[in-house]
């Protein structure tokens, strides 16, 4: 427990020092709920944007922290052969994941924690009752979005995943139902969104949180099966060393 404790206080410090970590991680939903919540410019299908767009930021939020942070962060250790030597020390590999990922539970649970209370402060005001069905999708996504960051740590060049994470990322952040609802988007573009996580997480945490929402069938599905296929593929595919 000790050597856990030491290695999850070193990748909690790490992380904190990492500035365009903390950019993508929280910085970016912040200006996207800020903004998008002044401009009123988006086709949010709400009579205030804010009502949409607060728990569409917690769900990019997950993606920031999950995918982004965690995928870059690892690719670049195996790079510079820092898995090698932790996976050889008496931490042990074990204990070196399950600090990984408490680290990305913590910054996600502080980054929903600000963004939520931003939100409030501008004047959200969400139904109650979603909070369960919205940290649980939470939950769930930090699996997907997790295994696609270790995925593509583990078989990628440290530069390679950084290009390849940011990009994703940006992708997500255009057909994932984020800044744009799902139904605005051309059809076929939205059937297409539809196979992927960050739309199916962020169908499930808005339907959960915007007053008179409703999850739509297929979402949960998806966004099980992602949270189950990619972190088997991750640890099935890692490799520790470049």
């Amino acid at each position: 427990m000790r050597a856990f404790l030491g290695q999850l206080r070193t990748e909690l410090r790490l992380g904190s020092r990492q500035g365009e970590q903390l950019l993508v991680s929280l910085g970016i939903p912040l200006l996207v709920l800020v903004f998008f919540s002044s401009v009123d410019v988006l086709p949010t299908g709400t009579a205030d944007p804010l009502d949409y767009l607060a728990p569409a930021v917690l769900s990019l939020a997950v993606i920031s922290t999950s995918m982004v942070s965690l995928g870059i962060g690892t690719g670049f250790e195996r790079q510079y052969g820092v898995l090698k030597r932790l996976g050889a020390s008496p931490l042990g590999r074990g204990r070196w994941v399950a600090a990984k990922l408490a680290a990305v539970a913590i910054t996600q649970a502080f980054q929903w924690l600000v963004l939520v209370g931003v939100s409030l402060l501008m004047g959200w005001s969400p139904p109650a009752t979603g909070w369960a069905m919205a940290i649980a999708a939470a939950l769930v996504g930090t699996a997907a979005f997790g295994g696609i960051g270790l995925l593509m740590a583990g078989t990628l060049p440290g530069v390679v995943t950084l290009a390849a994470a940011n990009g994703v990322y940006i992708i997500f952040l255009l057909i994932g139902g984020i800044v744009v609802p799902l139904n605005e988007l051309p059809a076929g573009l939205a059937a297409v969104s539809k196979v992927f996580p960050a739309a199916a997480l962020t169908e499930v945490i808005t339907g959960s949180l915007v007053a008179g929402g409703q999850v739509e069938a297929w979402a949960w599905p998806v966004l099980i099966a992602w949270g189950i296929t990619t972190p088997i593929a991750a640890s099935l595919l890692f490799r520790w060393e470049s």
